[in-house]
């Protein structure tokens, strides 16, 4: 076997490989007459078929699959000869056809980028702390008992946190909205739902009442006839009910899974929980501020093409509705935070080989448990993930970014930044 390799850009290479065209006939030769001892064909009788007869009905399939197998075994040599490091499945282009007794095809891929001695000591790194409170759990129970109120109607002048439903018509110009009558709405005042403009006209309003009112329209609202005008709008209250929170007692209780119906189990289960989504979220900032700075530190480091213009696929393709192709301005645009951000993931690997770090399985066990507990049936999400590789290996790889965040935070210059819950959760500008 003969190998050649060429450089095709920093990453891109392109190996040469050229095998004596014997082993692909003596494996042809090897598969058809393993075939003549196996296959059924109509008229014929079982191992009795004639080679030719082989030939002509499955010629071309075996000839097409021994070609494909020779190709991965001969790549997987050279890659190992050439000491690469491919970071993906190769690009192979061949005819397949034989040249002074050889068959040739050549591989492009990208491998994995020189590393420079990453130095860690240098970088300076906040690593949040916080704690859940009582008071953090007092919210809560608040924000579960809102989304579980009820409302009652009233005859008062409505007000902050009462639910309107109401009927208008907006007027810009010739515009009208709608084209003929009234159209039915409802919201929470307060709740944001409705611009402020439109929360401070029906807010002090009664049912029955009727009324005409200058708004003005925000620049992003939904309905561009609107957006950025004052509208005359023509108002008619339909009816206004005020909110009806539950007691926290044993019945409310027992509608989030608590058997025994105590408040304090109750309590218990709420620290936990908010206990576990404040643990995932520091490690997520932890993570995001070790990627920063590494990204930082390293600017130059080159990044593959492909792991780089996937990344920025999937960047962009969050912004979208589910199943939307994100179009190419908009992946190029993502395409510098994108390779920012493998780089961080590269050099976080790097970081991991070089310091042999371990995937902690008693870690893993404990993220698997926690991940499943937010499910009616944990048992069966702990099933699906043991059976699924890729599933697994997605939770392995996160972590194993876990354990190498918190090495660089350990090993760099690191301040505690002390953080309430709502800071770390609900951080401003967020």
């Amino acid at each position: 076997m003969q190998v050649s390799v060429e450089n095709v850009g920093k990453l891109g290479r392109k190996l040469t490989v050229k095998f004596p065209a014997e082993r692909l006939e003596t494996q042809v030769s090897e598969r058809i007459a393993e075939m003549g001892r196996t296959v059924r064909l109509k008229g014929f009788r079982p191992g009795k078929v004639p080679t030719n007869v082989i030939k002509q009905r499955f010629g071309a399939q075996v000839r097409g699959e021994a070609l494909s197998d020779l190709i991965g075994s001969t790549l997987r040599e050279a890659v190992q000869q050439e000491k690469l490091q491919p970071i993906a499945n190769p690009s192979v282009d061949t005819t397949g056809n034989p040249v002074d007794g050889e068959i040739a095809y050549t591989a492009t891929f990208e491998v994995m980028p020189e590393f420079p001695a990453i130095d860690v000591a240098s970088l300076e790194i906040a690593r949040p702390k916080a704690e859940v409170k009582d008071t953090d759990i007092d919210k809560m129970i608040e924000t579960l008992r809102t989304q579980r109120r009820s409302f009652d109607e009233v005859t008062r002048a409505s007000k902050d946190g009462d639910f309107v439903m109401f009927e208008y018509a907006a007027e810009a110009g010739d515009y009208r909205f709608p084209a003929e009558g009234l159209e039915r709405a409802g919201s929470v005042l307060g709740s944001g739902t409705l611009f402020k403009a439109l929360d401070e006209a029906l807010t002090g309003r009664t049912a029955g009442e009727d009324l005409v009112q200058d708004v003005a329209f925000p620049s992003d609202f939904r309905n561009p006839e609107l957006a950025g005008k004052t509208a005359k709008v023509t108002f008619k209250i339909v009816k206004v009910q005020e909110p009806n929170l539950p007691a926290v007692d044993e019945d409310f209780v027992k509608l989030f899974g608590v058997a025994d119906g105590s408040i304090e189990t109750f309590r218990k289960e709420v620290r936990a929980n908010l206990e576990r989504e404040l643990k995932a979220t520091v490690m997520a900032r932890l993570k995001s501020e070790v990627a920063e700075k590494l990204a930082g530190a390293y600017p130059d480091l080159d990044v593959p093409d492909l792991m780089a213009n996937a990344e920025a696929q999937s960047l962009a393709a969050g912004n979208l509705p589910r199943g939307q192709q994100p179009s190419p301005e908009m992946v190029a645009e993502a395409l510098p935070f994108a390779r920012k951000r493998v780089t961080a993931a590269l050099l976080m690997g790097e970081i991991a080989r070089k310091n042999e770090l371990r995937l902690d399985r008693k870690r893993l066990a404990e993220m698997l448990t926690a991940i499943a507990s937010t499910y009616e049936e944990p048992e069966k999400v702990i099933e699906l993930y043991n059976g699924d590789p890729q599933l697994m290996q997605g939770l392995q790889n996160r972590v194993m970014e876990d354990q190498v965040a918190e090495w660089v935070a350990d090993n760099a210059k690191t301040t505690d930044q002390e953080l309430s819950f709502d800071e770390v959760m609900r951080p401003v500008g967020a």
